[in-house]
């Protein structure tokens, strides 16, 4: 948790601000900077699909849920979402059967919690996978999400120091976090979950 809000603390310096002192791993390359205006932060408070549409939003949204060790919601949703813009109907069947048997399978993984009628609908719709077969899923999981985590996530520190910037320190150097009206995302977090 101290890592993701570690990360999350890059969306909100300024660009060379100050160096970020520790090594990451390959996989984890620094995206690009990405503004992200103080207006945009607080819209993310006006429903979750503000939040989870934009980049940087959706990746604080997973950063707080694997916090919180609940990221399965969240990870399904995008799943889906990327499931959608399958472009070849041979790809569809191994494709649904992997979201299916990591999110939604009595063994899966990661299972989300569904009620046994959306269960048996998915079921049954992943037999014979066409784009929307999830969408009745995905759309009780998005619910879940607004009514429970999304709520919490706005009442978090990690959305609640992103919509209202404190003075912060970075190194040995005092560095007040960026005041313009355009925030700067340089986090491996971002180009992970983006």
């Amino acid at each position: 948790a101290k890592d993701m809000k570690h990360h999350l603390d890059f969306l909100l310096q300024k660009p060379g601000s100050c160096e970020h002192s520790s090594s990451h791993s390959k996989k984890e390359k620094m995206a690009p900077p990405q503004r992200v205006s103080h207006k945009e932060v607080q819209k993310w408070a006006d429903c979750l699909e503000n939040l989870i549409h934009h980049n940087s939003g959706l990746a604080a949204f997973q950063a707080f849920l694997k916090s919180e060790y609940s990221e399965e919601n969240i990870e399904f949703w995008v799943s889906c979402k990327e499931y959608k813009k399958t472009k070849s109907p041979a790809n569809l069947s191994p494709k649904a059967r992997k979201i299916y048997n990591e999110f939604i399978s009595v063994q899966a993984t990661r299972e989300v919690n569904l009620d046994s009628c959306t269960w048996e609908v998915t079921s049954h719709n992943v037999l014979k996978p066409t784009l929307s077969c999830f969408d009745e899923a995905q759309k009780k999981i998005f619910i879940l999400m607004e009514k429970d985590s999304y709520r919490c996530f706005l009442k978090s520190r990690f959305y609640l120091d992103l919509v209202s910037p404190p003075a912060t320190t970075c190194g040995t150097q005092n560095h007040k976090r960026a005041t313009s009206p355009a925030l700067a995302c340089f986090s491996p977090l971002v180009s992970q979950y983006a």
